[in-house]
């Protein structure tokens, strides 16, 4: 009996490990959307766009639209995604890229469609969440990295006047009646009519709106960033975490749905600012990640890979001093000897020239006729 019990009772653990792999394989999943310059096409049109990608691919994109060349690993497969996502010109990219992590947040069900312009044109696909790179192969400087997630210094925390500044931005109101900062009520108009309110009160409300403040100061910060980087290629990476407890406080409540459309409406009016600062030379990767995660964990990091200049390699072979020195004394002695042969060859040349006798040239003179 305990002979048959046992391979029923593998049957039974694998089967539940196979479920709980395609749950949680199911659990990471989340969506990208590729924002498109407003004055012109980055992206292939949104009747094209893929069911499908894996966060390596994403990264692989982002290097090409930064101007580099995408990893030697990829695979055929993955290079036809690309072809589906980018336009197929090499020479039109933006060099500039604005992408976004942001976690604990299901855009399929709080309607983002209906919520913003910028992301109703943008390019939509599925995605695998998973760790993956953005490998860039540089010579030296050629890519400047602009972070979102700088902590901001102790003076310059979120107060009253940021929180008034931050509803003028948006359209609306902070009212605060008590004496206590940072206790008042934050209203925002949404669309099709709708509002948010949220009180500073209540820390979960409160959270949320420091952490957009958060990002959005970040964001101005790369803005004056921009007038100072000399390098052609720009990445402004950040990630987004303040809707993750915000959720998980109110649960299924309205004011999730709310809270998600006051993110969107921040996120689209922070890449319009961009795209008025770089002049439309600049795209955006919005990547949103339904699933829990740890703060310490990113999506995709950036590895950057130095290649030497072609004319280095000859010198970067020889690693001794020596053999350098060598190679320098012989182009130089046959540069020099090369030079001396060509001074007397000109010399010889003109004294002969100088010695020609004046006669005339019987065969070149004579009325002789061959027959």
């Amino acid at each position: 009996m305990d002979s048959i019990r046992a391979p029923r009772l593998i049957l039974v653990l694998l089967i539940i490990s196979s479920i709980l792999c395609l749950q949680s394989k199911a659990d990471g999943t989340g969506s990208v959307y590729f924002l498109d310059s407003s004055t012109r096409h980055f992206f292939q049109s949104r009747s094209s766009e893929s069911k499908s990608m894996s966060l390596p691919e994403v990264g692989a994109a982002i290097s090409v639209l930064l101007g580099f060349a995408p990893p030697s690993t990829l695979s055929s497969t993955s290079s036809e995604k690309l072809n589906e996502v980018l336009t197929p010109n090499p020479f039109v990219r933006p060099h500039a890229v604005f992408l976004l992590e942001i976690n604990g947040f299901k855009d399929k069900h709080l309607g983002i469609d209906s919520n913003s312009d910028v992301f109703n044109r943008a390019l939509k696909s599925e995605v695998t969440i998973e760790n993956a790179e953005i490998q860039l192969s540089l010579t030296e400087d050629d890519v400047s990295l602009v972070s979102l997630n700088e902590p901001l210094p102790v003076d310059m925390e979120s107060t009253d006047k940021d929180l008034t500044n931050f509803a003028l931005w948006l359209g609306g109101e902070y009212v605060n009646t008590e004496t206590e900062p940072l206790t008042g009520e934050l209203t925002v108009p949404l669309a099709n009519n709708g509002q948010i309110k949220l009180h500073m009160s209540k820390k979960a409300d409160r959270d949320f709106t420091k952490s957009l403040i958060s990002l959005i100061q970040n964001g101005q910060r790369a803005v004056q960033l921009h007038e100072n980087l000399p390098n052609p290629a720009e990445l402004i990476k950040g990630r987004f975490d303040g809707f993750e407890a915000f959720q998980e406080h109110y649960g299924t409540d309205d004011i999730v749905q709310k809270g998600g459309e006051l993110l969107v409406t921040s996120i689209s009016m922070m890449y319009n600012s961009l795209q008025t600062t770089y002049k439309g030379q600049i795209v955006g990767v919005v990547v949103f990640n339904g699933s829990p995660t740890k703060e310490s964990d990113t999506m995709l990091t950036v590895k950057l890979t130095t290649r030497p200049y072609p004319r280095w390699l000859q010198e970067k072979d020889l690693s001794d001093l020596t053999k350098i020195a060598e190679v320098a004394l012989v182009r130089k002695t046959l540069a020099w000897i090369t030079g001396i042969i060509l001074i007397i060859s000109t010399l010889m040349g003109i004294c002969f020239l100088m010695n020609m006798p004046l006669t005339r040239d019987t065969l070149l003179y004579s009325n002789v006729k061959l027959d």
